[in-house]
């Protein structure tokens, strides 16, 4: 059986950027959505018996009707190849508000040949399966509302070590319950024990719900499909089961500057290990983000473009440039010539971080008529890091001395 795996969509996500004039799109959607046609291509085209996705479909969680339109084309791609395809609610896919629809729910409401929709804990066995030779255990994402609301618990805290154990014996008890000359693959939208976060911080909603390493590297299990974390990773690496976070299908922000995209094609076959192969988006669009310290105020806008990568790396990325400066510098800055010299890329972000020049404290106890002007000079020196200063004390000195005795006025 080969299972293509991808996760965390965000097909809405427009943080950048400028509109398509074409498809009337925010042209990042449009980044998106051609890493999601990428994926369907490739499930189409290699024949996968299954597609399972495992959350967040949307960034928002009432999304747009354009963009529920364009993501529900690409399903239907797969429904019409009559791929299997199983749809994991995510955090950004249900609603904050208990008895509404969740931003998936219409292929459940439609019944869409082929697709199922998973939107709470549950055991499927071939028969639910498409009559399929694979058994799957789904844990969506559980929202902290709806468990306090129903158990009564009124610390978040308590809320979630209460999901985590009736989740860790409802998964025990599906295993004992498995037929076991079938594979069984666990998916989840979740946080697992020793997984490492990305950039994804910035869009995760509530608190996370944590699955015990022990519980999702079960050798009972031939595959974990993993979503919720951007980061890809194989938690279990080297190990059997795969527990693999694909991660986000695009770059979400800067957080995941350095971060390749994939999906990941699983080949599962009961009683031997499971064949993972990363396969790599290489349409995303670059991030790239550089930060730089103004040591002086002479052609400042030359080192400010020496800080960022010649114009034709940055064509089409988005850039960021971070610079940190005394205060008093801030009119060198020419900003225009800066965005002139990055016009090239998709969007050029200035951040500018001027400082401010530590007061000098003097210690604990003394008190400024105490100290000497000498004494108070070594203490200036030292706060603003003077390099030469036993010469400027020297001469310091002599000036002092010479007005002591009378030679200056």
């Amino acid at each position: 059986m080969r299972v293509l795996h991808f996760a965390d969509a965000h097909v809405d996500m427009a943080n950048y950027g400028r509109h398509d004039p074409e498809t009337g799109l925010p042209v990042r959607v449009l980044d998106f959505l051609k890493s999601l046609d990428a994926i369907v291509d490739a499930a189409i085209s290699e024949k996968v018996d299954m597609v399972i996705f495992a959350g967040d479909a949307y960034k928002d969680r009432s999304p747009a009707p354009t963009f529920q339109r364009e993501w529900g084309r690409r399903i239907m791609r797969l429904s019409q190849a009559k791929i299997p395809t199983l749809l994991l609610v995510g955090n950004h896919d249900i609603s904050p508000a208990a008895g509404r629809a969740h931003a998936v729910h219409e292929f459940d409401t439609l019944q869409v040949p082929f697709v199922r929709v998973l939107q709470k804990p549950e055991f499927l066995k071939p028969d639910d399966l498409w009559n399929l030779p694979m058994q799957v255990i789904a844990i969506p994402w559980i929202a902290r509302s709806g468990l306090m609301a129903t158990t009564g618990e009124v610390n978040s805290k308590d809320a979630f070590l209460r999901i985590e154990e009736n989740i860790g014996e409802l998964i025990e008890g599906w295993i004992e319950e498995a037929d076991l000359s079938f594979p069984i693959i666990l998916t989840a939208h979740a946080s697992v024990e020793g997984a490492i976060y990305g950039g994804e911080r910035l869009v995760m909603l509530g608190n996370d719900l944590v699955l015990s390493g022990s519980l999702v590297k079960n050798k009972k299990f031939s595959y974990v499909a993993m979503g919720h974390i951007h980061k890809p990773q194989d938690v279990n690496e080297g190990f059997q089961p795969p527990v693999v976070y694909p991660g986000s299908i695009e770059r979400v922000d800067f957080g995941e500057v350095q971060d390749k995209k994939y999906f990941v094609i699983a080949e599962i076959e009961q009683g031997k290990d499971t064949r993972v192969d990363w396969v790599e988006l290489t349409g995303a669009r670059p991030f790239i983000d550089r930060r730089t310290t103004l040591r002086s105020a002479e052609n400042v806008t030359e080192a400010l473009k020496a800080a960022l990568p010649k114009p034709k790396e940055m064509l089409e990325a988005i850039v960021r440039l971070s610079v940190e400066y005394p205060r008093e510098w801030d009119s060198l800055i020419d900003e225009s010539a800066l965005r002139k010299y990055a016009e090239g890329a998709f969007e050029f972000h200035l951040v500018k971080r001027p400082q401010s020049e530590a007061r000098v404290r003097i210690a604990e106890g003394q008190v400024v008529g105490s100290l000497s002007p000498l004494e108070l000079l070594d203490q200036y020196w030292l706060a603003a890091k003077v390099e030469d200063a036993a010469t400027l004390k020297k001469l310091a000195q002599e000036i002092i001395s010479s007005d002591e005795t009378g030679l200056i006025t």
